[in-house]
């Protein structure tokens, strides 16, 4: 028996998955779409996220990307697109392969699935800093916002509040002056966590001209209450007691790109995938969207752009192929 080829398929149930799936079957596609397994969620940046509140319309929902995705999918399977959707729920994808232009899916249920084109959605997820070599005391903060790790979707919050930057790097030290800048907070400091600063010269100065405090003595507690609603501080192992209402992380990120290396698809130096303008990579008929892509903001509304571009994209050549003429 011959195993169907569909047209597209779509790795990946986040913001930019999500509306690849949308915009594929829209556009009358058959859309394999794989949102990922339960330990594939627990690893995105999505299980992280409540509130939504840079994005018009998405305040009302508890969960603000899991909400608005899951009504988008209700309406599709209610829509006269239903058939053009096939999903494949909480199934992730564990090996991506290319054959004679037709690329090989195995689901993590270990069944095998074949399509022309692939839209790559698999996202990031942000590394947590370690506090008495755990990452665990951190995960209250993170899910009551108390902790933060995007400065645009949650910069907001830090008006005129004490806040902290865990972190180390260049990066993290712009994230501090971006949001002192910004938002005026009563107080600005940066905890390295016990590793060495490395600030550029440049951002030296304007650190010491902000008065932000930089502490390098490892972070050995954080006091707070509510579950991690409230959060009141951070003491040091040198007994430093900083006071914080808000702290935002700036570690890096973990990239989701095994897939894309398993394919060879050309990567930047921090392992995000590079892509053209149409978000196809280097790979032939491999797209990418979503944070997963090089040179891009990590933004709900810049991975709904990615992902629209892919599938119109793949929809034009899908459509060039069976012209007559």
């Amino acid at each position: 028996m011959t195993q169907k080829i569909y047209s597209v398929c779509v790795i990946g149930g986040g913001s930019a998955g999500t509306m690849a799936a949308l915009r594929a079957v829209l556009n009358n596609d058959e859309c394999l779409f794989f949102p990922g397994s339960p330990q594939n969620k627990k690893r995105s940046r999505a299980m992280w996220v409540k509130k939504v509140e840079n994005m018009p319309s998405h305040l009302q929902y508890k969960r603000g990307i899991e909400g608005p995705n899951a009504e988008t999918l209700k309406w599709i399977s209610e829509s006269p697109f239903k058939d053009k959707l096939i999903h494949h729920k909480n199934t992730g994808v564990i090996s991506l392969k290319k054959e004679n232009d037709v690329f090989k899916i195995l689901d993590s249920k270990n069944n095998l699935h074949f399509a022309k084109f692939v839209i790559l959605c698999t996202g990031v997820m942000d590394v947590q800093p370690e506090i008495q070599g755990s990452i665990e005391k951190v995960f209250d903060y993170a899910n009551a916002q108390t902790i933060d790790y995007c400065l645009i979707c949650d910069g907001h919050h830090s008006l005129h509040k004490d806040v902290s930057v865990i972190g180390y790097s260049n990066t993290a030290a712009w994230v501090s002056i971006i949001l002192y800048e910004r938002y005026q907070p009563k107080s600005m400091s940066i905890l390295t966590n016990g590793k060495s600063s490395e600030f550029e010269a440049d951002t030296k100065k304007l650190i010491e001209t902000y008065g932000i405090r930089v502490l390098e003595s490892p972070i050995e507690s954080i006091e707070g209450e509510n579950k991690g609603e409230v959060l009141q501080s951070f003491t040091l192992k040198d007994k430093t007691q900083v006071k914080a209402d808000l702290c935002f992380i700036s570690l890096g990120m973990i990239i989701y790109n095994e897939l894309a290396k398993e394919l060879g698809a050309e990567l930047d130096e921090r392992g995000f995938v590079k892509t053209a303008e149409s978000g196809e990579s280097s790979v032939p008929g491999l797209y990418v969207a979503g944070d997963l892509r090089s040179n891009a903001k990590k933004q709900i509304y810049t991975a709904w752009d990615h992902a629209v571009n892919a599938a119109n994209s793949i929809n034009m050549r899908i459509r060039a192929s069976k012209r007559l003429i």
